[in-house]
Formats: C-alpha cells, structure tokens, sequence
C-alpha cells in the first residue's frame, strides 16, 4: 500500500510507512496503563535467578509469576526496604582476582551464606586460636574422613563455617567477609575433591588472618583448573591467599624437589610415597601436580570425594536440604 501511494502521490513509499508507525504508536498509547515498575522487575527478574532461588526454599514464594509475593520474598531476603535499595544493583562488593564486581547470581549466594552465618554462635573471635587451629586442621589431610572435624575447628577459633550449594552459573568456590565483628567463610564444595576442599578452605583461612575483606567481601571465583588465575590481574590479596593455600596442601619446596627428581614421567607408587612422606592423601599431590603440570587430565584416580565427610558436621544450604535460617 505505501509503495502505491507513493506511485500516486509522488512520495517515498518510506513516508506513508513511518506515519503508520507513529499511528499504531500512539493507539497503543491509548489503550494501554503505564507501569513505571515493568522496567524494575524486567532488571530484576532478568539478572536474578528467582526460579533457582525459589527452588532452593531461599524466597517465599511458590510461583515465580506471582509478582507481588516473589518482590516481597527479595525484599525479605536482601534485607532492603525496596527493590532500589537491593545490594546486588549496588555493586558495593568486590570479587578479588580480576578486580570486577560480583554478578547478581553470585551476590545472590553471597547473601545466603550471610543468612546462615548470622544465627550461628561460635566462640568470640582469636586470630592466636586460628593460628593455632593450623597444625590442627594440618593433621586431618591424611584421610577424607578426617575433614569433619574441621567445621569444629574453626567455629572453636571464633570462625563462622557454612556450606552452601552454588547456584547454576555462579562458579564460586568461595568468600570471606566479616560479619560484626566475626570471621565468616562460605564454600560451595562445587568441586568435591579432596584437594579442591583443603586448598579453598585454606586460601579463605589466609583472607582471615591477613584481616582481608574486612570492609567488603572477598568472593573467591575459579580458584582452581584450568582457568584459575586467568583473570586481567591478580591482586597481592589473592596471591597471598594462593601461595599459602598451595604451601598447606603440598609444601612448596617438597614438591619443586620431587617435580625435579621426577619429571616428566611420575608413577604411581612414587606419587603415594611421597604422600606418605608427608603423611598427606595422594589427592593432595596430585592436585598441586595437576596445576604445576598444567595436566589436569593426569592423576584423577586419586581425588576422592570429600562431601559426604564434611556435610554432616557442618552448616550446609543445598543438595536437597534447606537451612532453617533467614526464611
């Protein structure tokens, strides 16, 4: 039609096209109610994962499509008076390692493990009993099973311990923050390996003793494999936080000696004697030997499960099972 108008007006078929376009605007201007909250919850519904969070029993809400319950569970959960004054479109926090903020669904995780930390009691706080709790946690590597005493450990150094499933997409291994006054650290146990566990749980312990995140959150994404200090930059944080999670695990100079005597080809008895001589598990060799190698399809027989350890001794959120806090 615009094309033969054009041909009997003497007018670019564009024209008669952009008239209808501003008509058909303005009828629907007409008919319909303006929502100046349709762009809020387009944001937030957008960058939150509130069917993930509903699932996991985190928000009151038993229909992601009932608006006005699924706003009224974040408000609660996020602890903010309205939508605007939600942290996680803030941006206040910090991940370490690349120097970028968390995203929404990373935030979200965050606020759980404050949840769940805030109605734990534990002993008050001592930076001495933590450091003394090292050689105890450092006795337990031995053994998979040993690891459900750690959970112990800390909260008897004033340390605030909780095990939260990770949500789809986040890929956060861990955080340490401050939470009036007392040292929490959050594990998602995303990896559930032996040395996954003992060198996150280690790397949040040196957040805490170098009083790191004490006035933000040290989210901790990617510790380990392949993409693991891929990052733009790593902060001196970070790399702190690394050198003594790695020098727990498998001494450092150890392990540069035995990488000398054995490269390129490391059998299998020589890996477990000298895991016995550090009276250490073979997993914990074999991951260090996993990120000094840059083979991280090698040694896999020996990185046993450790989950099922420490779950039952712990504050856990996930796999099925929902903490009795913050809801």
């Amino acid at each position: 039609m615009a094309i033969r108008l054009g041909e009997v007006f003497g007018i670019r078929p564009e024209h008669f096209l952009a008239l209808q376009r501003r008509y058909d605007l303005a009828q629907a201007r007409l008919v319909t109610r303006p929502d100046p909250e349709r762009a809020k919850r387009a944001r937030v519904y957008g960058e939150l994962p509130v069917a993930e969070m509903i699932k996991r029993g985190w928000l009151e809400a038993d229909n992601i499509r009932d608006l006005e319950k699924v706003e009224a569970a974040l408000l609660k959960f996020f602890n903010s008076p309205t939508l605007d004054d939600i942290e996680v479109f803030q941006h206040s926090s910090k991940k370490t390692g690349n120097d970028s903020d968390p995203t929404p669904t990373q935030n979200a995780w965050i606020y759980r493990v404050k949840q769940i930390a805030g109605d734990m009691i534990v002993n008050r706080y001592s930076e001495t009993a933590l450091r003394e709790a090292l050689p105890k946690l450092s006795g337990l590597l031995l053994a998979p099973e040993e690891a459900r005493k750690a959970p112990r450990i800390l909260a008897e150094s004033g340390v605030r311990y909780v095990i939260v499933e990770s949500l789809p997409s986040a890929k956060v291994d861990g955080v340490a923050f401050w939470l009036e006054g007392s040292p929490v650290i959050g594990m998602t146990l995303r990896h559930d390996r032996i040395d996954n566990f003992w060198f996150v749980l280690r790397h949040e312990i040196e957040h805490i003793l170098r009083r790191h995140g004490r006035s933000g959150t040290m989210l901790d994404v990617e510790l380990e494999g392949e993409r693991a200090g891929t990052g733009e930059t790593v902060s001196r944080e970070e790399s702190e936080a690394n050198e003594a999670a790695a020098n727990f695990c498998v001494p450092k100079e150890s392990l540069r000696r035995f990488i000398a005597r054995k490269f390129p080809f490391f059998a299998e008895r020589d890996i477990l004697g000298f895991a016995r001589t550090l009276n250490i598990h073979p997993g914990l060799v074999a991951g260090q030997l996993q990120h000094e190698t840059k083979r991280y399809d090698r040694f896999r027989n020996h990185l046993v499960k450790i989950r099922s350890a420490v779950a039952p001794s712990a504050m856990v959120d996930g796999w099925g099972d929902v903490a009795p806090v913050g809801i």
